[in-house]
């Protein structure tokens, strides 16, 4: 009896577990009433985590077109963070236990989305970003997304979090950059112009 009760505690703390959503400190919920389009002459990207693999485990990302490491945002299970930028080509990063990458050419004027995917690693959560594609956007599916994550904004703590942070996440986007670029271009995830809203 004492088998089956452990059984159904691990069942039940499981499906509790997935309904999840993650949330930081750093980041806040962005107020009912922001408006999340491109402004002048820029471009826009939402990067959302739907999935809840991983909730406990905060995921970081980057713009680092210039070689610098721009914070993003840091995107947890259920929330979403839209970034303002410039037109054209571009490089994100997201950072977990590892560090991946997605390129995007942006036009402008337009609303770009990415997913943060979560994946196992050997120690904590790892991390991807995967472009939604054209015709995803008037799937189920894609709806299903956005409207189950949250938009959050960065606040001082982030900057701050991403400032201390530097070198380790510097060390990472050196050591899987390297990997990544050896990767054929097919297989490198990218958000291409005709991709947006």
């Amino acid at each position: 009896m004492k088998k089956w009760s452990k059984f159904v505690y691990f069942i039940i703390v499981a499906f509790v577990l997935a309904g999840c959503a993650g949330s930081s400190k750093y980041m806040k919920l962005a107020p009912d009433n922001s408006s999340y389009i491109p402004a002048g002459n820029q471009s826009l990207v939402v990067f959302m985590r739907p999935a809840t693999l991983g909730f406990a485990i905060q995921s970081s990302v980057f713009d680092i077109s210039t070689g610098d490491n721009k914070l993003v945002g840091i995107v947890s299970a259920k929330k979403k963070i839209a970034y303002r930028t410039n037109p054209g080509e571009h490089m994100f990063m997201v950072i977990g236990e590892s560090a991946d990458f997605m390129k995007a050419d942006l036009e402008v004027g337009k609303t770009y989305y990415a997913l943060v995917t979560p994946r196992m690693g050997a120690w904590k959560a790892r991390f991807s970003l995967c472009p939604v594609q054209k015709k995803e956007l008037t799937s189920d599916k894609f709806e299903d997304w956005v409207n189950s994550c949250e938009y959050v904004e960065n606040t001082e703590s982030s900057y701050n979090w991403a400032t201390k942070n530097a070198p380790s996440i510097e060390v990472k986007k050196e050591k899987y950059l390297k990997k990544w670029d050896k990767k054929p271009e097919s297989k490198k995830p990218i958000l291409n112009p005709g991709d947006g809203l």
